[in-house]
C-alpha cells in the first residue's frame, strides 16, 4: 500500500498538516493551482501574551489565475525579521525554546526569501527533521498533472504509483469518492483530535504554528502531534 496527502504548501503550518504528512508514504505540495489571497499560504496564528496574533507574509500582487509556485515575497517591510522578533518574544519563556531556538534563525535569519513556495516548502521538511518525520516529499510543479479538483488528486496519484489517498475532512467538500474507487485508490479522511498541553498564556489553543508545541514540548512534541486519526470512507 502506497498511501500519499496532497495539499498546498503553507505558512508554518499547525501540528494537523504534520500529523498527516506523518502517516503517509509520500506527501505532494499541491502548488501548481491557483493562489489564493488571505490564505494559509501567507499566514498563520502564533500566541501571544496578548493572544492570538496573525503573522502575514507580505507579497507581490498576482493577477487572477497565478499559481502558488509563481507567487514572489515582497521583501520591502522587513518581514522576515519582524516574523522572527515577534515568535522570539512570544516563546522565549517556552520550556524548551532554547533547545530549538536554531530552527528561527534557519528560518528567518540565514537567506532572505523570494519565492513564497519555496520558502514555505523548506521551513515545512526543516520541521518534519525536527519532528523525525521520513515521509517522502514531491512537488506537484515537477509532476506536471492535469485535471481541477478531485480529478487532479486522482491524477497525481496515479501519477506517482499511490493507492492510498490521505485528506483533510473540508475537502469532502468536493469530493466523490465513486471516482477513487473507480481509480482503484483508497479514500481516507483525517480526524483531527489531540490532546491538549502546557502551553503559555492562558485558555489553550490548538490552531497556532507547530512551533507552540515544538518550543513547548520539545522531544516529546510527537505525542502531541502524531495518531491515527483517520477514518476510511
Amino acid at each position: 500500500m502506497h498511501k500519499c496527502a496532497i495539499l498546498q504548501s503553507n505558512y508554518i503550518p499547525w501540528k494537523g498538516v504534520f500529523d498527516m504528512i506523518n502517516l503517509v508514504d509520500t506527501f505532494v505540495f499541491l502548488d501548481d493551482v491557483d493562489y489564493t489571497k488571505r490564505d494559509w499560504r501567507t499566514r498563520n496564528q502564533i500566541k501571544t501574551s496578548n493572544g492570538l496574533v496573525l503573522l502575514t507574509i507580505p507579497v507581490v500582487k498576482a493577477t487572477r489565475g497565478t499559481k502558488i509556485y509563481e507567487i514572489t515575497i515582497a521583501n520591502n517591510d522587513n518581514w522576515q525579521i519582524k516574523h522572527y522578533t515577534s515568535i522570539y518574544n512570544s516563546y522565549k519563556k517556552a520550556t524548551y525554546f532554547k533547545t530549538y531556538a536554531w530552527v528561527l534563525e534557519k528560518i528567518y535569519l540565514e537567506q532572505v526569501w523570494v519565492n513564497l513556495s519555496e520558502f514555505n516548502t523548506y521551513v515545512t521538511k526543516l520541521l518534519c527533521e525536527v519532528l523525525d518525520i521520513k515521509t517522502k516529499f514531491i512537488n506537484s510543479v515537477d509532476l506536471k498533472t492535469d485535471g481541477q479538483k478531485d480529478d487532479k488528486l486522482i491524477d497525481i496519484c496515479t501519477c506517482i504509483g499511490a493507492n492510498s489517498y490521505l485528506s483533510g475532512p473540508s475537502a469532502k467538500n468536493y469530493i466523490v469518492p465513486e471516482k477513487f474507487v473507480d481509480a482503484g485508490i483508497q479514500l481516507e479522511y483525517m480526524s483531527y483530535d489531540y490532546p491538549e498541553y502546557r502551553q503559555l498564556y492562558g485558555e489553550f489553543c490548538h490552531f497556532v504554528t507547530v512551533l507552540d508545541v515544538v518550543f513547548n514540548c520539545g522531544a516529546d512534541a510527537g505525542s502531541y502531534i502524531f495518531s491515527n486519526n483517520w477514518s476510511i470512507q
